[in-house]
């Protein structure tokens, strides 16, 4: 049972919108600490988005005001909403999880679970 399982990404043109949505198993999604990392070659995971068990929602700065994440508890999913995409936002995209937890996950040393990756490429 793979823990995080990605849908979604794909090529779009700048200023257009793409939606990636993760489930989880094993585990209760809505218990969790769940979030949205990026990577680009040579450059360190980033934290993107993520969404506390209690329901609040952070963003880093680059994408604030663009991405929306939201988490379905019915569904045992979490997704991302990318609107008015830039070049700059092409990277890889993983969906990533710390089970159980009340606590931000924001740093990627704290993730106990990666989804396998999703490409995003956004062409200007």
């Amino acid at each position: 049972q793979v823990p995080l399982v990605e849908s979604g990404g794909g090529s779009v043109q700048a200023g257009g919108s793409l939606r990636l949505s993760c489930a989880a198993s094993g585990f209760t999604a809505s218990e969790s600490c769940m979030g949205w990392f990026r990577q680009t070659p040579g450059k360190e995971r980033e934290r993107v988005a993520s969404i506390l068990s209690a329901g609040n929602t952070f963003y880093g700065d680059s994408v604030k005001g663009r991405f929306t994440i939201s988490r379905d508890n019915s569904q045992n999913m979490v997704s991302l909403q990318m609107n008015s995409l830039k070049a700059e936002d092409t990277a890889m995209y993983y969906c990533a999880a710390v089970p159980n937890s009340r606590y931000s996950c924001a740093q990627s040393q704290t993730i106990h679970y990666w989804g396998q990756g999703t490409q995003v490429t956004v062409s200007s």
